[in-house]
């Protein structure tokens, strides 16, 4: 399985279903802090990542709820003002640039440079002078503002989560422009309102725009993570991603390790130790997993213990492994076989009866298991015949490529040795062209026919929890001893994070 899955801010919370870093947690003392999986995302992923957090700042402005606004003032003349500003609302808002900084060992900065709003709403006022009666008008404005917003996001711990927090938030205002009722001449109502209404409505639009945006980090994060916990669950088997101890957070990347202990049935695998070390990670790709021979073997094991490593062969994909070849040893041993049956009449069971051994090695990763075959015929009306079944010892080495959205196991080595044969055409076992083609045909076509059947299956499993809608371009799977990275660069899916938004705020 692999953790794919991406605004800062925003963009940060989406990183956050890749890299769960956090600050200020308390774990446990060893093993606890052994680590299985580890996420480093590097400063291009973090740049493009930037790209859509225009999109999280609109939607916090837009989401905003401004409060009225009201006040008075002691007015020569004219005796005491009061004034009210209501439904206010944010329109045309776009941002000039933003850049974003890994500060090492602190936090992420965020510094979004000359955005540009345009407020409108209500504004009602009256006074009662000396000479006057107390008088109320209303009229629309409109202003103009010109903002520059930084922010430093820090990331703490909750339940061995992580949670965003933007709360340091500055507004800095370049430009704050009061207009009347579309007038864009000064005149004395505007002069009169412009300066002490600038410094309230600064206040008020500091406090509730920076509320907006830490808010909608928060629900970010809560939709990213309820989006990792379900892709990392199937059913009985869980990958524990949660954090096994501080992130690192350096100029160049961000690093989280975690966990990644299979729960099969609330009963864990323990991991002891671990090989990892910044240095087998570059900083070339955006995105690097690395993950340990441990989180691998273990998953292999819950898929056996929970009757997954079962594949089921009939009719064209049954003539395919049988006909792979047409010789005359071939048709004979066939003939012997399958007594004459239809394939349509007949099936094929393959399943593992042990729990399969993995290795990670630089060549691939070699599995090694005790392996059944049973091929049973279905005669009409009868129970079905075992004709074939054979155990057999099967090591093989795979290589793993991500193509196209699709995961591809090759075996490119591998070698069986059969412990029990049975077979209704030959009972004594002693026909040597009936084990001779069987042997050739599970190493041919048998063992890739298996391996691609899995690859199949991991890639329906990784699509069913949405890994296809993301845009992974040229990933590596390289194997080493011990461990497995994953580095791919990536495209972000804007339409994904817009669909999130329009239906959560």
């Amino acid at each position: 399985m692999c953790w794919t899955g991406r605004m800062m801010l925003g963009t940060f919370s989406i990183l956050l279903v890749l890299v769960h870093a956090a600050a200020a947690c308390e774990f446990g003392p060893f093993p606890y802090r052994a680590t299985g999986i580890v996420c480093r995302m590097t400063k291009p992923a973090a740049l493009l990542l930037n790209q859509e957090t225009a999109q999280v700042i609109q939607a916090a402005f837009r989401n905003a709820k401004f409060p009225n606004i009201t006040g008075e003032r002691s007015m020569r003349l004219l005796g005491r003002v009061a004034y009210g500003l209501s439904n206010i609302q944010v329109n045309d808002l776009s941002i000039e640039r933003s850049e974003v900084e890994l500060r090492e060992d602190d936090a992420i900065h965020i510094a979004i440079k000359n955005m540009t709003a345009v407020f409108k709403g209500t504004l009602t006022y009256g006074y009662a002078g000396a000479w006057f009666l107390q008088l109320f008008h209303s009229v629309d404005f409109e202003i103009e503002s010109s903002i520059d917003l930084e922010l430093n996001i820090d990331l703490t711990c909750q339940k061995e989560q992580v949670v965003p927090d933007a709360s340091d938030c500055y507004l800095a205002f370049h430009k704050l422009t009061l207009h009347l009722q579309g007038d864009k001449q000064p005149g004395w109502l505007k002069q009169l309102f412009t300066d002490f209404i600038s410094f309230t409505l600064k206040f008020v639009l500091k406090r509730e725009v920076c509320k907006e945006i830490n808010a909608v980090a928060q629900t970010l994060t809560i939709f990213i993570l309820d989006l990792a916990a379900n892709f990392v669950r199937d059913q009985d088997i869980i990958v524990d991603i949660s954090l096994a101890s501080d992130p690192v957070i350096k100029a160049s990347y961000i690093e989280s390790h975690h966990k990644g202990l299979v729960v099969y049935k609330n009963s864990s695998s323990v991991l002891r130790d671990s090989v990892f070390s910044p240095s087998l990670l570059t900083e070339n790709r955006m995105l690097y997993f690395w993950l340990s021979e441990h989180s691998i073997s273990s998953l292999a094991s819950a898929a056996f213990l929970d009757g997954r490593l079962v594949l089921n062969l009939g009719g064209e994909k049954l003539q395919e492994l049988f006909e792979m070849e047409d010789t005359e040893v071939q048709q004979k041993a066939v003939q012997m076989i399958f007594q004459g049956t239809s394939y349509n009449d007949s099936v094929a069971k393959v399943w593992s009866l042990t729990q399969p051994q993995i290795s990670l090695q630089p060549e691939g990763t070699v599995v090694r298991s005790l392996v059944a075959a049973e091929v049973s015929i279905l005669p009409a009306g009868e129970e079905p015949l075992v004709a074939l079944y054979m155990e057999k010892e099967i090591t093989v080495t795979i290589q793993a490529t991500y193509a196209e959205k699709k995961l591809i196991l090759q075996p490119v080595d591998s070698s069986v040795e059969i412990n029990v044969f049975k077979c209704t055409a030959d009972p004594s076992g002693k026909d040597p062209s009936i084990q001779s083609f069987l042997q050739n045909m599970i190493l041919i076509a048998g063992i890739p026919e298996v391996t691609s059947s899995i690859g199949s299956a991991l890639t329906s499993l990784m699509n069913s929890k949405r890994l296809d809608l993301f845009d992974i371009i040229d990933p590596e799977i390289i194997t080493r001893k011990g461990y497995v990275i994953v580095q791919l660069d990536f495209g972000f899916p804007s339409h994904l994070l817009l669909n999130f938004l329009e239906k959560s705020l």
